[in-house]
């Protein structure tokens, strides 16, 4: 009878161990992705509550219409993302993507300079449910179906 008890015993003491290596993994995990985290702001958040200059977010909204400008160098550009309470000026420098125009959405990662304006390191250009790519804007439904028919 007692080496069943015993029995008993190691396979609870296995499983406190197993749960409490399982929970100290999770744990450092998510110590570890802490830092790595971005957090997202719409602009009247970006004004209201900024993030520290240091800490590496997301900005999201809506491009300006009227506001995009191209630096001398050709590659730095400035911009403001807006929603319908706020504004926050943008600079970025490098390869724009296609789908990026005012009034379009965008997604700016980056960091907040110490002068409100957001620094941005890469755009994600955001596009609608009717976005269609610019090789296959002219052809008819038919002619899609059957370019899409052929990729498998």
């Amino acid at each position: 009878m007692s080496g069943a008890v015993k029995a008993k015993h190691q396979r609870l003491v296995l499983v406190i161990v197993a749960l409490a290596a399982l929970i100290g993994a999770g744990l450092l995990a998510a110590w570890a992705l802490r830092s790595q985290a971005s957090y997202f702001y719409l602009p009247n958040e970006m004004v209201s509550a900024p993030p520290a200059p240091d800490r590496a977010v997301r900005l999201g909204g809506m491009v300006e219409k009227g506001s995009l400008k191209t630096a001398a160098d050709g590659v730095t550009i400035t911009f403001v993302v807006s929603d319908d309470k706020s504004r926050v000026p943008v600079r970025f420098k490098g390869i724009v993507p296609d789908l990026f125009k005012e009034g379009s959405g965008v997604v700016a990662e980056g960091k907040r300079a110490a002068d409100g304006t957001f620094v941005a390191d890469n755009l994600l250009a955001k596009h609608d449910e009717k976005y269609v790519p610019r090789e296959m804007k002219d052809m008819t439904a038919s002619q899609a179906r059957q370019m899409g028919e052929g990729v498998k």
